[in-house]
This record gives C-alpha cells, structure tokens and sequence, in this order.
C-alpha cells in the first residue's frame, strides 16, 4: 500500500508544478482563483487510548477533494473556502477487533499473541471549511498561505481487519462512529503544505470497552502535508 502512496505523492507534486508553468504573455485575470484541488498524505496517531493500547506500523491517511474559493476582499487575498472530498484512514494497533453472532468485543494484544496487524480502516466523505489568507496575486503562483477551520466528515465504510500467521479476516464494523468533525489548520509555501487535523469526536461509539471494561475514547490526529492545485 505505502507504494501507491508514494506513486500518489508524485504525481500531486508533479501535478502541482505543471499547473504553475503559466505562459508570460497570458493576459491578468483580476477575478483570479487559487487552490480549488487539494491532495494530501497524513500520519495518523490516535490520542487518548486505553493503558494497555499502542500504535503499531505505519498508520497513514490519503486524502482529496474540491474547494470553492470564496474572496471576500478586493486583493482576493482573504476569504473562505468550502469544499467536498474523499479520505482513507487506517490506523494500527494491538486493538483487536472480534465479531461473534452480531457481538463484537475488543481485546489489547501482546507480543507473545505473535500477530501481524490489526488496524481499523474508515473510507470519508468530508466537507472542510477554510478560512484563507494568502499574498498571492494574479501573476504570482508561488505565495504564503494560512488556512484554518473545521472539517466534517461521514464515514461510508468503516472496517476491522486482522492478520496473523493462520491469515487475513476482517468485517464492517459498526461501532464505527459515522459522523466525525474537527479542526484543521494548513500552512505552507508553494508546492509544501503543513496540515494537522485535530478530532474534536471519537473515533467508535460511546460504550465501547475493552475485555477490561476500559472504555475506548479514542480521537484521531492526523499529521501530514497537502497540496493545493488550480
């Protein structure tokens, strides 16, 4: 997977630099628009977990989208955005995740259960809301940019997947929590974009435990980079 990861890295920078290659005779547009494409990769680390829970492997995230830009001064310099997207998210842990007639419980795994992952995978539709302030103007496509808001996001499909020695298994997991929402805040020059997603919600449903009867309250944090096209 962290290969077509990296082949999707490439081609967004690459993206990226021909949508800049503007012509010098092109005639200035005034009502110019900036960044209405976004893709990004993210690390994802997931806060408040029970005692006896760790991250394992590489826990990461691709994301992409369209955003409206809405200037809302005369430089065309600040203003709001309002997009739609996809994301992917896997995070990796010991948690492991059992379905039995209908049932799921969950237990934190040790190195002597002699496992190869267990992660938990959620497929996204997000809507950000960016409030933006850039020095662009409508010859100059290379600028700072400061982008802060909130995003919030409905969970299609979310998924338990286990791997051991004896095999794969796997399920839709319900205790995934559907709707999710929190903020974000993207900075960067050019091509290279700070992102952070901070969760306000969790990740499963209320009354989620453990074996232990720990309640699980995990919210995720998501850190990477983003690039913004056109």
């Amino acid at each position: 997977m962290m290969k077509y990861v990296m082949l999707f890295l490439m081609g967004t920078i690459a993206a990226q630099g021909w949508s800049q290659e503007i012509p010098a005779s092109a005639p200035v547009d005034d009502k110019y628009l900036e960044d209405q494409f976004y893709l990004g990769v993210t690390y994802n680390l997931l806060l408040n977990k029970p005692m006896d829970i760790t991250q394992r492997n590489l826990s990461y995230g691709i994301m992409g989208g369209i955003i409206k830009d809405i200037p809302l001064n005369d430089d065309r310099n600040f203003g709001l955005g309002i997009g739609a997207g996809y994301a992917l998210n896997s995070y990796y842990t010991n948690l492991f995740a059992e379905e039995v007639n209908g049932e799921i419980s969950y237990a934190g795994l040790t190195s002597s259960d002699n496992f190869k992952r267990s992660k938990l995978e959620t497929h996204v539709i997000e809507f950000p809301l960016e409030i933006r302030w850039r020095n662009s103007n409508a010859t100059d496509y290379k600028f700072w940019r400061v982008y802060a808001g909130a995003k919030l996001g409905y969970i299609f499909e979310g998924r338990s997947k286990f791997v051991d020695d004896t095999g794969k298994t796997g399920f839709s997991n319900p205790d995934i929590k559907k709707l999710q929402y929190g903020l974000m805040f993207n900075v960067g020059y050019n091509t290279w974009n700070i992102h952070i997603y901070y969760a306000l919600s969790r990740l499963l449903e209320d009354g989620v435990v453990l074996d232990t009867m720990e309640p699980i309250e995990v919210r995720p944090l998501r850190i990477g980079i983003i690039f913004y096209i056109l």
